[in-house]
């Protein structure tokens, strides 16, 4: 499993081993799967950058690729168009390579301050694209973190440890179910 992300999969600001993908680990193992989390997040990639190293990453098989991109896309205002279009090219090239992955994309939103119109068209990215291409949809991975000065570091954008706990249960919510489907019941509900 690839976690390709930006510095929110990262973890900036906190221990590797409290960013959300390796408590996302963590939640495998105590399953009982065998699957590893590979977290590919590196701080202020944008779309284009992850389109950039997607071959590079597919060297590896990928079972499952939760896509989360495109936060410093919205935040620097680029074209939502130039989002979308980078976000399918990665989907794209992940199915060509391994048709049987499965697809998960972690939606964004942005603040109110970028405008009525950028907002709705940024935030309607994430479920088209999952709709479009038959993926699992994390409705809005920083949903119960965004905006609560306690759960984010000082410059309000990243999560902190407790932040990072709730991202990883807003992922597993949707995660879980793809990995029971593909590995079976948890061992330790057998």
């Amino acid at each position: 499993m690839v976690v390709l992300g930006d510095s929110l999969s990262a973890g900036l600001g906190v221990e590797p081993s409290q960013a959300f993908p390796a408590l996302l680990q963590a939640r495998v193992n105590a399953a009982g799967w065998n699957c590893a989390v590979v977290n590919a997040g590196i701080s202020g990639d944008t779309s284009a950058d992850g389109l950039a190293r997607i071959d590079w990453l597919l060297k590896r098989r990928i079972d499952v690729l939760i896509l989360e991109l495109g936060a410093n896309d919205g935040l620097r205002g680029l074209p939502v168009s130039a989002t979308r279009t980078n976000l399918q090219a990665i989907l794209d090239r992940t199915k060509q390579r391994y048709p049987q992955a499965q697809l998960i994309i972690a939606g964004m939103q942005m603040p109110p301050n970028m405008g009525a119109e950028y907002t709705a068209a940024f935030r309607n990215v994430f479920p088209g694209l999952a709709a479009t291409n038959h993926a699992a949809l994390i409705p809005f991975l920083l949903e119960g973190v965004a905006g609560r000065p306690e759960l984010n570091q000082e410059d309000r954008i990243h999560p902190t440890a407790a932040g990072h706990q709730i991202v990883a249960g807003n992922v597993w919510k949707v995660l879980e179910p793809v990995l029971e489907k593909r590995h079976g019941a948890p061992t330790a509900a057998r």
